[in-house]
């Protein structure tokens, strides 16, 4: 089969503008997927440092006096789980073994089988017919 050239992405085979397009949609998806997890990893810190910073407001109500609040948020509070039986980096861990490796691997060997690995093939189509070719900053490639 003929190697199909556009811009610097080279794939083996005829694909087809709806192959490369649906493969497109996929390939969106996981960066919705990855966004996703970067706001995951957010939660994750976000709770982590509330945590440590209401451990700090216990000590402050102690110091203040008012030992009985800063028992009874601390006792319910500091250290408790998010979700049943787990901190956020168990949800993290749990989210990255059980989802995003997975859609990662389908998502590489669409790719692999259908465009020869090539990645965001639709955009380097899109790429080659808006840039403005022999002008300088509309290269197609580094």
């Amino acid at each position: 089969m003929p190697a199909v050239r556009c811009g610097y992405h080279d794939t083996v085979g005829d694909v087809s503008d709806d192959t490369v397009d649906a493969v497109g949609k996929m390939t969106e998806a996981l960066e919705f997927v990855e966004r996703a997890r970067g706001h995951l990893y957010s939660f994750h810190q976000l709770i982590g440092h509330a945590d440590l910073l209401l451990g700090e407001a216990c000590d402050a109500l102690r110091e203040a006096g008012n030992d009985a609040v800063a028992d009874r948020l601390e006792t319910d509070m500091i250290g408790r789980n998010v979700l049943e039986g787990r901190w956020t980096f168990q949800v993290v861990e749990e989210f990255d073994d059980t989802y995003w490796s997975r859609f990662r691997d389908h998502e590489r060997r669409v790719r692999d089988e259908l465009l020869g690995g090539a990645r965001h093939l639709h955009e380097a189509r899109m790429k080659e017919q808006r840039r403005t070719h022999g002008r300088k900053g509309h290269e197609a490639g580094p």
